[in-house]
């Protein structure tokens, strides 16, 4: 276990208040002078000591990092795999370099969507203003037109975004295991027009405005010693405060707020809104879901105030290792019936593929992912291995 070097310069100075303050009154001008002392160390200064400056390229370049050509991340001089470590004893400052990261590892996934997959990023809200929070989808060229097949990709909680479905195995393993990419090139390749939703992208993050802090001796009436005595209070109350949040966040990161995205705030409302606006306008004869993890608790939500407009529209949908839960969500009979009869929920098991697995829900079959892809060709089907789920 590890100490760091502002806890025992201050210790001796914590444990020493701790003991004065179980004196009696005559102690009061020691604990003044401590207080005082505390006061004036420089805790910036003291933990930045610790912990390097949170200063972090903005390119995988200046990371030092690239994808070779089997999409795998590793080091440009040294061809090793990215190390979380890379700091030891700083775990903070790793994390937060891991996060760095993996906003360059969004952004370089969208330009693969773009480029490679040759979809479009549409802006949502679709009649939002100028000034307003945005969000987006990404769309093939015919994904609208397309008469016969519609494919609908839906990725699950957390970091990851549009073209996701595991930041961890995109970082770890290669594009292919942690990608949507395979899933979309085969689509398009056997004709399905292609919808990428990006459910997580519900709020833009804008920095905190200050409130400033007005005096209460400002505009009182009350008698001026109350007022000074308040006020004494008010300082060495802020004081403390100040005190934590020097520890709490020493490198005075930004204080932020979050904007929700209108009609988007939620995987659940992202997904209504791009049915509403985009799935259900399609001219596609058949449409197919696949859904992975709160994805498919974001299908079902999509069911349950949709359920006419989706069974008119919807083929089949591939969930895999979906949260959904049809007596939490109160998925009614006839949703559980068609659920039954169209959706499949591929589950990670060491089982053979497609081996039944039991469920507790009768909602729909769930059946084995198995560890590996058995390599057979279906409509739409990859694997992504470190996952385990077969798409058909």
């Amino acid at each position: 276990m590890s100490i760091s070097l502002s806890s025992l310069i201050l210790l001796p100075i914590w444990i020493s208040m701790a003991q004065i303050q179980q004196g009696g009154p005559d102690e009061k001008e020691k604990t003044t002078a401590l207080k005082d002392l505390l006061s004036r160390i420089d805790l910036d200064e003291l933990m930045k000591k610790d912990e390097p400056p949170l200063d972090f390229p903005d390119t995988l370049e200046g990371f030092e990092y690239a994808f070779n050509e089997k999409g795998q991340l590793r080091h440009i001089k040294t061809g090793e795999p990215f190390v979380f470590n890379y700091r030891e004893d700083l775990h903070r400052w790793n994390q937060k370099r891991y996060e760095a990261l993996g906003e360059i590892i969004t952004k370089y996934v969208y330009e693969l969507l773009e480029k490679d997959c040759n979809l479009k990023k549409i802006s949502i809200p679709v009649d939002a203003t100028e000034s307003e929070p945005k969000s987006f989808i990404f769309m093939s060229e015919d994904a609208l037109t397309n008469p016969q097949k519609l494919m609908v990709l839906i990725h699950g909680s957390g970091v990851v975004r549009a073209g996701q479905w595991a930041r961890r195995l995109i970082i770890n393993e290669d594009l292919d295991s942690g990608t949507q990419i395979p899933f979309i090139k085969r689509a398009m390749d056997e004709g399905y027009g292609v919808i990428v939703l990006n459910p997580n992208e519900n709020y833009i993050e804008v920095e905190k405005p200050k409130i400033p802090v007005q005096s209460s001796s400002d505009s009182s009436d009350e008698p001026a010693e109350k007022r000074e005595r308040k006020d004494k209070v008010s300082k060495e109350t802020k004081k403390r405060r100040d005190f934590y949040e020097k520890y709490r966040n020493p490198q005075r990161e930004k204080e932020m707020m979050q904007l929700y995205i209108r009609e988007n705030g939620s995987p659940e409302e992202h997904a209504v809104y791009v049915w509403d606006h985009f799935i259900a306008q399609s001219a596609a004869e058949k449409v197919f879901f696949v859904a992975h993890s709160y994805g498919g608790l974001a299908f079902v939500e999509l069911m349950i105030q949709r359920e006419a407009d989706v069974k008119s529209k919807v083929t089949a949908v591939a969930l895999t290792d979906s949260v959904h839960n049809v007596w939490h969500q109160e998925a009614g009979k006839t949703i559980r019936e068609w659920m039954r009869e169209n959706c499949c929920n591929w589950v990670s098991s060491s089982e053979p593929l497609d081996t039944s697995v039991e469920s507790m829900l009768p909602d729909c079959p769930r059946v084995s992912a198995a560890p590996l892809w058995s390599g057979r060709r279906q409509p739409c089907s990859v694997v992504t291995n470190a996952l385990g789920p077969v798409f058909p």
